[in-house]
């Protein structure tokens, strides 16, 4: 797959060769990507939510009045749940929310998202991304005439410090280094902007993952029966 590479001000720069087996995916998967949004979004839930127990709350454990006699209702200690102010019944505890899925999925689930960009023609390629000034108005006139609607833009090893001064008052809009690339931001944005480097480096990130696993010893098959029994004999 080729795409057109653009400079930031709209002029064409050649173009460049993207790998099918990552940007040209044609049967897109969204069971998939459900599971890794799911994932990502319980690995960022804090999970740090408390309430106070009946033992917890600091009220009187005495019984409130004696059991008959008042006309009342029987009753306890305050620190009942029924009585405002009171412990929680089922009082929430802090928990871990995250669950785990493999390196090989979650791989497979990022090729998916940037296929479902590309099949939807909402990759935009960059030579690079830079800003002078660091102004909010230069980068977003730029951005306007790239056509980027909500875009996503992965700038690199590293954002400018300019750029990242400049994105922060523009609405809509992200700026991730190549490291931050991920499924969530990626379904969640309007246009997915790359510069070179970043498609460089998307490229040899699976062709790392794809050496280790051709590369990984295969089991040795265990031994015939007959071939045992000689070797015992």
């Amino acid at each position: 797959m080729k795409l057109d590479v653009k400079s930031l001000d709209g002029k064409a720069g050649g173009s460049v060769d993207l790998d099918d087996a990552i940007f040209g995916i044609t049967e897109i998967r969204g069971d998939i990507l459900q599971r890794m949004v799911k994932y990502q979004l319980a690995k960022r839930r804090a999970g740090t939510h408390k309430t106070q127990s009946r033992g917890e709350v600091s009220r009187s454990h005495s019984k409130l009045y004696k059991q008959k006699g008042t006309g009342q209702a029987r009753h306890g200690a305050a620190n009942a749940p029924i009585f405002r102010g009171g412990g929680h019944a089922h009082n929430r505890l802090p928990r871990d929310y995250s669950h785990d899925l493999t390196k090989k999925f979650r791989a497979l689930a990022l090729r998916h998202a940037l296929s479902s960009k590309a099949k939807a023609g909402e990759i935009v390629i960059v030579d690079a991304v830079s800003s002078k000034d660091g102004k909010a108005a230069v980068l977003s006139k730029q951005l306007a005439g790239l056509k980027a609607q909500k875009p996503l833009i992965i700038a690199g090893a590293e954002v400018h410090e300019n750029v990242a001064r400049a994105a922060r008052n523009i609405p809509h809009l992200d700026v991730l280094p190549n490291a931050g690339l991920n499924v969530y931001d990626i379904l969640r944005c309007g246009t997915l902007v790359l510069t070179q480097d970043a498609v460089a480096a998307i490229h040899d990130r699976f062709k790392a993952k794809d050496g280790e696993a051709k590369a990984a010893p295969k089991k040795r098959a265990a031994p015939k029966k007959k071939e045992a029994e000689g070797a015992a004999a």
